[in-house]
């Protein structure tokens, strides 16, 4: 216990300690919302992967795709680093970069409003943002907690509120510098705790090869198998269209997610963009590859500890009661690297929530001629009441984790992917457009939480992503243009000509 205490405390100390150090960062809007716009691309790289893994993959995801895939879930983490972070840099990085630097935008709503020309849009967005980033930090909180209790016999609500007021000290002073500081110290905690974890647990089951004998051996009378013998060894697993939807909801989300996107407006420039996708790419390999690869040995630590009082599996139990076994310094270092997965990405949901409803909707809609100073201390008390309200709902979670971030994640990339990835490279995106994207994706998850017709929340939250980037080309061949002039300036930003020095290449003859 004395371990585990120490451990718990030096992080603490550091995290405050990287607060106090980044508030001459946080004293403008655009130093507290994006650190001046001037983040190298370690910084940045590792605030979107730990932004990106949080304890709903590590204990949520983990525990529930791994039962229920086996090995194959390992499919989702390479998803996750193929697809969520390599692709998104490729395809995004560069382009957000240099579009909402010339319109001049801070965050995602103020994107929508300046690229689309429409007040309406900016303020609906930053609704939209609001409410469903609330379920997501929710699912944080919840999915801490049971670690917590296994290792420190601590009850769930006190979990969940000394989280809340340590990331809440670090993100008040020091803005998003400070919250990219501690993302990468977090992040190399994560990147060593999650080999440690992985070599300890299958070092208990007598190694990588033996554990990979007794998943094959598991008997095939389970449902999901339909009588598949090994299926939870096999490549894509017993049940690959509904692994597929996950893949999909946990890789394509992060390319309409405002706390993932909002990492590409900060970063410092386009040298920095192209190191920065390397080491994303690598760390989610790592984190989200080993997370799942964990979790597909779930079945081995089949026993009373992860069932209810009904006799089903409460997934959320299962990598805990998986971890309860190892020695108390590896428990010390789960604790922490959970602890840092999460607090990171809470300290991006706040900071991207207090940001959007200061900036988008109070700001020249409630309170007229706000001056810069008093726009941060707005934002301050936002995160004060951001995190209150979900620590409320936190402590009386409606459902597991999975469920909660399906909900949030749907809702938000199923509103916003489709008419941000088509802004940055189609002039001919439609106001009616963007209104139907935010329709359908909102539409498709808050109905589907009521009337069931999806029967999951993770494929109805990757149906909305999907129906967006149908919807929106589709509506925009029919509904009226926005004025050329002011498009083809939007546009002029990536033809902008710039003088450089010739090192290496020469004229060809």
């Amino acid at each position: 216990m004395g371990i585990k205490l120490m451990l718990l405390i030096v992080f603490f100390v550091v995290m405050v300690a990287v607060g106090l150090y980044s508030r001459k960062h946080a004293r403008s809007v655009d130093g507290f919302v994006l650190g001046g716009r001037s983040v190298g691309p370690w910084l940045t790289a590792f605030a979107y992967g730990t932004s990106y893994f949080s304890a709903v993959v590590f204990v949520g995801y983990a525990g529930q795709f791994g039962w229920k895939y086996g090995l194959a879930s390992t499919w989702i983490g390479i998803g996750n680093a193929v697809l969520g972070s390599l692709l998104a840099w490729v395809v995004l990085g560069r382009r957000t970069k240099v579009m909402s630097q010339h319109l001049k935008s801070k965050t995602m709503p103020d994107f929508f409003g300046e690229r689309y020309g429409s007040k309406a849009l900016k303020i609906m967005a930053s609704a939209i943002v609001f409410v469903f980033l609330v379920p997501y930090t929710a699912s944080i909180y919840n999915g801490l907690s049971r670690l917590f209790e296994m290792a420190f016999d601590i009850p769930y609500t006190y979990c969940v509120v000394v989280m809340a007021v340590f990331t809440g000290i670090y993100v008040i002073l020091g803005g998003y510098m400070a919250t990219a500081i501690n993302d990468f110290i977090q992040g190399i905690i994560m990147l060593i705790g999650i080999v440690a974890v992985i070599a300890a647990v299958l070092s208990g089951q007598g190694g990588f090869i033996d554990a990979v004998r007794k998943m094959a051996e598991l008997p095939s009378d389970v449902p999901v198998t339909m009588g598949q013998p090994g299926a939870f060894t096999s490549f894509f697993g017993p049940d690959p269209l509904n692994l597929l939807g996950v893949v999909i909801l946990t890789s394509l989300g992060t390319w309409g997610l405002p706390q993932m996107i909002g990492k590409f407006y900060a970063i410092k420039d386009e040298k920095a963009i192209n190191t920065g996708t390397v080491i994303s790419t690598l760390f989610a390999c790592v984190v989200a590859g080993g997370s799942y690869f964990l979790g597909g040995f779930g079945r081995l630590f089949d026993g009373k500890a992860i069932y209810d009082e009904t006799g089903n599996v409460v997934f959320d139990r299962i990598i805990p009661h998986m971890l309860s076994s190892l020695p108390d310094i590896l428990i010390g270092i789960v604790v922490v690297l959970v602890l840092s997965a999460s607090m990171s990405t809470l300290a991006s949901l706040v900071l991207t929530s207090s940001s959007t409803l200061t900036l988008d909707f109070l700001k020249d809609n409630v309170i007229k001629d706000i001056s810069e100073k008093k726009q941060v201390r707005t934002m301050q008390v936002l995160i004060v009441f951001f995190i209150v309200v979900s620590v409320v709902i936190a402590l009386d979670p409606p459902t597991f984790i999975a469920q909660l971030m399906g909900i949030s994640w749907g809702a938000l990339a199923g509103a916003f992917l489709a008419p941000f990835l088509y802004g940055l490279y189609w002039r001919g995106v439609t106001r009616a457009a963007v209104w139907a994207s935010f329709i359908a994706g909102v539409g498709i998850t808050v109905s589907n939480m009521f009337l069931h017709y999806i029967a999951s929340p993770i494929n109805a939250g990757a149906i909305a992503m999907i129906a967006g980037l149908v919807v929106v080309p589709v509506v925009s061949v029919v509904t009226p243009k926005l004025k050329k002039d002011r498009v083809e300036d939007i546009f002029s930003c990536y033809e902008e000509k710039v003088t450089i020095t010739k090192k290496r290449s020469l004229e060809a003859n």
